[in-house]
């Protein structure tokens, strides 16, 4: 596959924490029909095996939508699944051993929680970042938001695809929009919302037409 995150506006995670792993490709059906660009798989609890399990179901599901399969933590599950790559955050193991593990065509992604970071992550050169949390979530209860200021200094700052993250949904990303981002990555609002589709398609249309 042939892809990159540059092009891609809507990032939606399948996470485990929020939906049993018997729906997982139901749900994931339901994204990638409501044009979710980028699919991350997260299940922090799951064993390893029942990982690449879903992994292995999930990846051609998602290659046939042109669609980037990524892993949370697990990039040496990459090449056995069929995933398209791996996200990693500030305290896993480093990019350039991320890339090592998955492959060197690969999508490599790191998790940025302050300027600081998210500048600092250039030297490692992932494909993308992740910057957040802006606002409070449950998926990550230890740490503090940062806010909108930030967003349109670290885009100035940073010439990386640079995806928002952290208690965006539907309501409020106008407003993250209108504070300078460019991508966001959503997470319960599409794994709550009755119609995950049709919540993807709302997404997706206010991140085109910023």
């Amino acid at each position: 596959m042939t892809f990159h995150p540059a092009t891609a506006r809507l990032y939606g995670i399948l996470d485990t924490g929020y939906i049993a792993p018997e729906n997982a490709i139901a749900t994931a059906h339901a994204m990638l029909e409501g044009g979710v660009e980028i699919l991350q798989l997260r299940a922090k609890k799951l064993p390893r095996t029942e990982i690449a399990a879903l992994a292995r179901e999930l990846a051609p599901l998602c290659g046939k939508s042109s669609v980037p399969l990524i892993l949370n933590d697990h990039p040496d599950l990459v090449p056995e699944t069929g995933a398209h790559g791996a996200h990693v955050g500030q305290d896993d193991i480093t990019v350039a051993e991320a890339r090592r593990l998955a492959g060197p065509d690969k999508i490599i992604g790191l998790s940025t929680h302050s300027p600081a970071q998210a500048t600092a992550a250039i030297a490692q050169k992932p494909d993308y970042i992740g910057f957040g949390p802006l606002f409070s979530t449950p998926t990550k209860p230890d740490y503090t938001p940062i806010g909108l200021s930030d967003i349109a200094p670290v885009h100035a700052a940073v010439p990386l695809p640079i995806f928002c993250i952290g208690g965006i949904k539907l309501h409020n990303l106008p407003q993250v929009l209108e504070a300078g981002a460019r991508r966001a990555v959503i997470v319960s609002g599409i794994l709550q919302a009755p119609d995950p589709a049709a919540y993807c398609r709302s997404c997706l249309a206010l991140l085109r037409a910023r």
